[in-house]
């Protein structure tokens, strides 16, 4: 569905077998319910205010990941820079509101609605009369067909990575007048709504050369608040300026600078004063909210605006204290992202193709503990993801995981025995370097943890390592003030060794099941990144490793112990994934599982292991789509076997499909009824969930630095930032100056 936030609807693409008596779980929680969306767990943390109350003027120097390699977000490279230049540049007719549901963007429709049905679908766009391009040219038709005809996947010479939705229109013409655009479908489309969302103009869209080289590096028309006015991309910077021809309210800001700061840099750039909003991990989150005193909650914010949880502020350590101090101005606004962290079960090869060794899995699991163990050190809500295709407060969202059932010991362990693994059978000891049960990749020398002599040295390689962890940890506090309360994660996570595998289990460590982890998944894994209305790509967060559980006997068959290769990776920032990785360990050893730990390079992570299949459990995550019946497809569809022989699985990297789920999408999508749909796909859900191929946990964290005088900024949440309302409150207000007047 988004290393950080991955994959945009517009680049999304590049990237079963259960009886009737397990199908009729209730498809629905709650189904009585009128509306089983609900609403969002927490709301935008964006500091409102009216634009009265802001100033005008300003630079508003703003954190990204990097300087974007194309302008062009139907491209396969275009990353999250790549869409947030395009929302403040040009038009989209539709943008997403706080429950991150579509809504007509007045700035440029006056209406946009089905008009026909018979004999096709119809949907007629009225455009604002004072909508034009930088060039002074009204938006119109031209520039509509353009796109449908670049995007329609009928002509190769397109480089595009995505033609959903464009491959079904038929013709696009003029209306009545031209403000007026038909638009007329050869085949029905529930998510008409997507198209067109951005829109360019048809000077990047009019030919092949235009659109694969054009558009990469500049756009010479745009039509938003804002215009693109340089890219240097030595200085690692894009500088965004008022547009002069905008006829919407006037953008509040003199420019935006995108500037590119690795996330481990933030903390310093932003205490230089060389940031003034940028996304941050938890501990340079709980860093920065020490400058700044709790603030009230706002009934709006859902439940983001309750405190992080830190250190007691009257015992501040002093590297504490100079925090504070340097950090004065700051706060951090944070929300959730329109994303969600899952467990993924390659059921391609290997015990987890047995659906019953899957749902053994998946019962095995208990999520609450794991979304409490990630999202209440943040003050964030902490309940579980009960769908695989929306979030809580988007329409197509219920709580389908009924369909697989909650945590239960004894109901884990009669699947596992029904498939044949049993407790305490005879175990073929392993030679060092055999591969696992079911898994088809090499271990690391450190994984075979069969041989006595083995364990012994890899627990006193892993006190040593502890040890060594700490006195750098503390070095590195005392140099640079870095995070305090990372010292005893990062010693934890030594324990485990920094490379290669390990068994979960085996250093029969006590649970420390409420531990004070925390975790923002900031790393993430996958071709591209996440973005508001984007589709689903993927990505993985970070994570650090949890202190191992006591062992039990080992389930076995045919002579091999029931062992699950868990790939995570083992960058400095991905310490949170390894938390819950390891704590995901400790209660499927519980069941008799073991999970042999496999830190791999962060480069290689989803590119080699999770993509190729070289894993049995892995986690990343995927963003969610107010339009799942496109989006959500690629992730869920079956793989079939493609012509040269070789499965495809297009970005389904579990492996697990079914035909019905096909089948339900396939439905959805043509239906143009939308709580036709809604249920549909609901039920689509229903049965992914009961396929256990994916076992969604929580939903992402999102946690932003931003000064205090900055207004309409900060944790966007589903919503789409609105760039002409952003800026610096007036003088008088008790804030900083804005950025460009220090």
């Amino acid at each position: 569905m988004s290393h950080e936030g991955i994959a945009t609807r517009s680049v999304m693409r590049s990237v079963a077998f259960l009886g009737a008596s397990a199908l009729a779980v209730s498809v629905l929680a709650g189904c009585s319910d009128p509306d089983p969306a609900g609403k969002p767990l927490a709301g935008q943390d964006i500091a409102r205010a009216a634009r009265a109350e802001i100033a005008d003027g300003g630079t508003l120097h703003w954190a990204v990941d990097a300087v974007p390699e194309t302008l062009n977000t139907f491209q396969s490279d275009a990353d999250t820079s790549t869409t947030r230049i395009a929302q403040a540049t040009l038009p989209s007719m539709f943008r997403f509101d706080a429950a991150g549901r579509p809504e007509r963007n007045p700035a440029y429709l006056e209406s946009a609605k089905v008009v026909e049905t018979e004999p096709k679908q119809v949907v007629l766009y009225k455009l604002d009369q004072q909508a034009v391009w930088s060039d002074g040219r009204e938006i119109g038709a031209a520039d509509f067909a353009a796109q449908w005809r670049a995007l329609s996947g009928k002509d190769s010479a397109y480089w595009t990575a995505r033609n959903a939705g464009y491959d079904r229109i038929e013709k696009i013409q003029r209306g009545d007048n031209d403000l007026e655009v038909r638009v007329t479908f050869g085949q029905p489309y529930a998510d008409w709504r997507s198209l067109f969302s951005p829109l360019y103009p048809k000077e990047v869209m009019g030919t092949p050369d235009a659109f694969n080289d054009g558009a990469r590096r500049k756009l010479k028309v745009s039509a938003g608040p804002f215009v693109l006015k340089s890219i240097d991309r030595k200085a690692g910077e894009v500088l965004l300026t008022r547009n002069p021809r905008w006829w919407g309210e006037r953008a509040k800001l003199n420019e935006i600078v995108l500037r590119a700061v690795p996330r481990d840099e933030r903390a310093a750039a932003l205490a230089a004063g060389d940031l003034d909003l940028a996304e941050v991990d938890p501990a340079a989150a709980k860093r920065i909210a020490l400058a700044a005193p709790p603030r009230p909650q706002s009934p709006s914010a859902g439940g983001s605006a309750t405190p992080l949880m830190g250190p007691e502020r009257r015992r501040l350590t002093p590297a504490q204290k100079r925090d504070k101090a340097r950090f004065r101005g700051f706060e951090v606004r944070k929300s959730l992202e329109p994303a969600y962290t899952q467990l993924a079960l390659n059921g391609g090869e290997g015990p987890l193709a047995d659906e019953r060794v899957r749902r053994g899995v998946a019962r095995a699991l208990d999520r609450e503990k794991l979304a409490k163990l990630v999202l209440s050190p943040l003050g964030l809500p902490a309940e579980p993801v009960g769908s695989h295709l929306a979030l809580s407060g988007q329409a197509a969202y219920a709580d389908n995981s009924g369909a697989i059932g909650g945590q239960d010991t004894a109901e884990a362990q009669a699947l596992l025995a029904d498939a044949g693994w049993v407790p305490g059978g005879p175990v073929e000891e392993r030679k060092k370097g055999e591969k696992a049960a079911g898994s088809e990749a090499d271990k690391s020398k450190k994984g075979s943890g069969s041989e006595k002599s083995e364990k012994d040295s890899k627990k006193e390689s892993g006190k040593k390592a502890g040890k060594d962890s700490e006195k750098e940890s503390g070095k590195k506090a005392e140099k640079d003030s870095e995070k305090e309360s990372g010292k005893k994660d990062s010693a934890k996570d030594s324990e485990g060794g920094d490379d290669g595998a390990y068994i979960v289990g085996e250093d029969n460590k006590a649970d420390d099941d409420e531990g004070e982890h925390l975790a923002q998944d900031g790393k993430q894994y996958g071709s591209k990144q996440l973005q508001q209305g984007g589709v689903p790509g993927a990505y993985a967060p970070q994570g650090t490793a949890a202190p191992a559980g006591a062992a039990v006997r080992p389930l076995a068959k045919d002579g091999k112990a029931l062992t699950l290769r868990f790939v995570v990776p083992q960058g400095e920032g991905s310490q949170s994934l390894r938390t819950v990785a390891d704590r995901i360990g400790i209660m499927l050893e519980r069941v008799g599982i073991r999970t042999e730990i496999t830190k791999v390079s962060d480069e290689s992570y989803f590119k080699d292991h999770i993509a190729s299949g070289q894993y049995d459990l892995a986690l990343y995550s995927w963003p969610t789509s107010a339009y799942p019946a496109t989006d959500a497809r690629p992730i869920y569809a079956k793989p079939v076997p493609a012509a040269d022989g070789s499965l495809n699985v297009e970005q389904n990297y579990t492996r697990v499909g079914t035909d019905q789920v096909d089948q339900l999408f396939d439905q959805a999508i043509a239906t143009l009824d939308e709580s036709e749909s809604r249920s549909l796909i609901r039920k689509a859900d229903s049965r992914i969930w009961a396929a256990a191929g994916s076992i969604p946990l929580y939903q992402r964290p999102q946690l932003t630095a931003v000064r205090t005088n900055i207004a309409n900024a900060g944790a966007f949440g589903f919503g789409t930032p609105l760039y002409e309302d952003m800026g610096f409150l007036k003088k008088g207000s008790g804030a900083p100056a804005p950025s460009s007047q220090r």
